[in-house]
């Protein structure tokens, strides 16, 4: 059977870069098919909803929503808990992370510089650590959102962090995040975790 390939932009960021990490972390041999956006214009109208990243599987259709993909391959690969209302749980904080990324990624297209930096200073004051809170809330003890094990869950919410801890938003500290030691916590762990940092290493070159 052929190799499920996994279709995104060529940054290692956002909703492509965590369903890679996903299919790494469940030992998937898959073909990691980078786009680079001048060609996004052609391949977009034969996409199921418009949007990236896409995951092929021989026999089926295009599975399209990094939440679909990050919750199939939990499913399939033991990145989920068994409990039916635990996986709930997951997805919801998914969908919040989500809710993230649309309010967010508007603000940074901004290109007036007075409204870009009172948005960015609305970002890092209010919505962040409100957004953050909300978090820390559903986190129990630890390491991970559900306890001890690594879910896609996980994934998701790491790379929320890192998006800002890496100083990736400008005029938004990196240290946004640091008074909220749950999701500190989390982010940490993962990052730590044999797979994830293996795959990071290997990109990073």
């Amino acid at each position: 059977m052929a190799k499920p390939t996994l279709t995104y932009f060529a940054n290692s960021s956002s909703r492509g870069e965590e369903c890679r990490i996903a299919l790494h972390v469940a030992g998937i041999d898959f073909v990691d098919n980078r786009i680079q956006f001048p060609t996004w214009s052609d391949l977009k109208p034969s996409t199921p909803f418009g949007s990236l990243p896409l995951l092929e599987i021989e026999g089926k259709p295009v599975l399209a929503q990094s939440n679909a993909i990050l919750s199939f391959i939990g499913r399939q690969h033991d990145l989920l808990p068994k409990d039916s209302f635990e996986v709930a749980r997951h997805e919801a904080v998914m969908a919040f992370c989500e809710e993230a990324r649309h309010h967010i990624t508007p603000i940074l297209r901004i290109k007036d510089e007075a409204e870009k930096l009172a948005k960015r200073a609305e970002l890092a004051n209010f919505y962040v650590p409100t957004w953050a809170g909300f978090v820390e809330k559903q986190i129990g003890a630890g390491p991970f959102f559900g306890g001890d094990k690594l879910s896609v869950a996980d994934i998701k919410l790491y790379m929320i962090v890192r998006w800002f801890a890496s100083g990736g938003v400008d005029h938004v500290p990196p240290t946004v995040f640091d008074k909220f030691e749950k999701l500190t916590r989390l982010y940490k762990a993962v990052g730590a975790h044999p797979s994830v940092a293996e795959w990071v290493a290997r990109t990073a070159k």
